[in-house]
Order: structure tokens, then sequence, then C-alpha cells
């Protein structure tokens, strides 16, 4: 694999992105008690956003698997009608998408899944599949739960796949967003997200997460650490915390914004990198990066669900 040291300045092949992990259907509080059904994901999240906000600007490919029944075609009818390239979403005849249902406390969130028979657990089945998903993506995007889902032999070919995809000078972003109840352990996680690290350019942790996991006393901690693991850039996102980042051989903090009439804080972490990698994408800088997914976030918390209204989506500089 090609090496990319610390003070390495990250440049696009292009603006086309394919999102890998896996879309779920969504129960998300609405009006009166009642329930609206939509579609969310970490990386379906972030790969909808930057598609609504870059536009004719870039291809933004969304690489998933899900069932052949009516709920799954109008997931895919959905990407479609919002611009996003469905060509690399598989069918799967034996499974369906998951499911998940918001229950709010106050504006905080908990979720209830059912998601054991996702179809999504078979989106790395095949390498070669994989690889024509990549193939003349400039930016390639995952989380930790794309790796979770998958059975220890799919994430090989994951792996595989991404460390082809860097060798012809795709950048990957990778947003470690660890759910424990996902994986066997915390040992596993600590074994398998290393090598994430290892295969990506762009880190966008929580630092909830990794305190958890690797008991980081600070967000300077986790920067220190990732960049040692392989990671070129890193903004470390900390709920209304300020981020702390590193880019082109620097760190810096910068404060986040106060944010007021808030009602569910689902999907910020995943708006925020939205921003920060469209605008990286289109030529901004990370500081300026940085302050774009922060417009994201602070938006997409301003309504229910994960996703913020297209018509409130904020322009990109």
């Amino acid at each position: 694999m090609r090496k990319r040291p610390c003070w390495h300045m990250i440049r696009f092949l292009n603006a086309n992105t394919a999102a890998v992990g896996e879309a779920m259907v969504e129960m998300a509080p609405a009006d009166g008690g009642l329930y609206r059904r939509g579609f969310a994901g970490d990386t379906f999240n972030t790969a909808w956003h930057m598609a609504q906000a870059l536009g004719q600007q870039a291809r933004v490919g969304y690489v998933t698997r899900v069932g052949c029944d009516s709920i799954s075609e109008s997931f895919v009818a959905e990407l479609r009608a919002d611009s996003l390239d469905a060509t690399h979403v598989g069918r799967d005849p034996q499974r369906n998408m998951g499911l998940y249902l918001i229950e709010l406390d106050g504006v905080e969130r908990h979720f209830h899944y059912w998601r054991s028979a996702s179809a999504a657990r078979q989106l790395a089945a095949d390498r070669g599949a994989l690889q024509a998903a990549f193939s003349g993506a400039g930016l390639i995007h995952l989380s930790g739960i794309t790796l979770a889902i998958l059975a220890p032999e799919h994430r090989e070919n994951l792996f595989a796949a991404l460390t082809l995809a860097r060798q012809s000078g795709t950048v990957v972003s990778f947003d470690p967003n660890i759910r424990p109840r996902l994986w066997k352990s915390l040992d596993e996680v600590r074994q398998v997200i290393p090598r994430a690290l290892a295969n990506c350019d762009i880190a966008l942790p929580s630092f909830d997460d990794e305190k958890l996991v690797w008991g980081d006393a600070h967000p300077s901690a986790t920067i220190a650490r990732l960049v040692g693991q392989g990671a070129v850039e890193v903004a470390v996102k900390d709920g209304a915390g300020p981020i702390a980042y590193w880019a082109e051989g620097a760190g810096a903090v910068l404060p986040t914004p106060v944010v007021g009439s808030i009602c569910d804080t689902t999907g910020a972490g995943d708006a925020f990198n939205a921003g920060y990698l469209a605008a990286r994408l289109i030529g901004q800088s990370p500081a300026k990066a940085v302050t774009v997914g922060q417009q994201f976030s602070g938006r997409v918390i301003q309504h229910y669900g994960a996703r913020i209204p297209k018509s409130a989506i904020p322009a990109l500089p």
C-alpha cells in the first residue's frame, strides 16, 4: 500500500463519492405521537446530504444491499429521485432491509433495532463487485457500523477493495462510529478498527466512542493515536463541544456554535461528516470544512429524524 505521511496534503482525483454501508427503514417521531417512515443509516445519511449539497458538482453513489420487496423498491426509487447513484445497490431475494425506531427522551434519542436479517450484511460478499463499485471514485466513505455488520471474511473483501482503490489514488474517509451491541466484544472492536484506520486518509471519530474503547483522556489524544495509525486528516466530534482537528501537519480547535430550537439529535455526526467531506471535495480548507460540518450538524438537530429537509440544507461556500 502506498504510504501517506501525516504531512501529506489530500488531493482528490475527482469529487465522485461512493459511500458504503447499511441503510435501514427509519421510524422517526412525528407530531401527535405518530411515527414517520423514512430511510436512514449512518453512511447513507452522509451520502444523502452530500448529494443534495453538491448537486451537479459530483456523483454520489451508495453501495449496499437490500431486498426485492416493495419497501426496498421504495428505497431505491428514493435514492434515484434524490440524485444518488443506485448502480451498486445489490438485491437479495432472501433478505429485507433492517428497521429501527427512534425513541426520544427530551431531545436525546434512543434506538430500537430489528436488523439481524438485514440484506446489507451481505454487501461485501463479492470482492469483485466492491472493486467495481469503488472504481473511479475520488472518495470512498465508510464507518464502523459498515464493518460491524459484516462477517469476518467479508471484512477482508472490503479491506482488499479499499487497498486497491487507495493504490489508484482514491481518498478513503472513515467514521469509527462504534456501536458496542453490533460487535462480539470491545476486544473485537480493538482488533478491527485499527485495520480500517490503516486503510483510510480522513478519520471522523466521535470523542465519546474513542474514550469508551481506547480510554482517550482528551480529543488531542484521539488525534495523536489516529495519526499514528495512518490517518492524514482527523476531525474529532464532541457533541456541543469544540471540534479538534489535524490536517496538513498541524492541529487546531474550533468552537461549536450554540444551536437553538433543538428537537432531535439523531444524525448530527453523520451530517457533520457530510458537510466536512463535501466542502473538502470542492476545494475548501480543512478549517472551512469543519465550519461547514458544524452548520450541517446544527441544522439536522433542529428537525426530527436523521436527515435535514431539502429546503433547509445549508449551501456550500
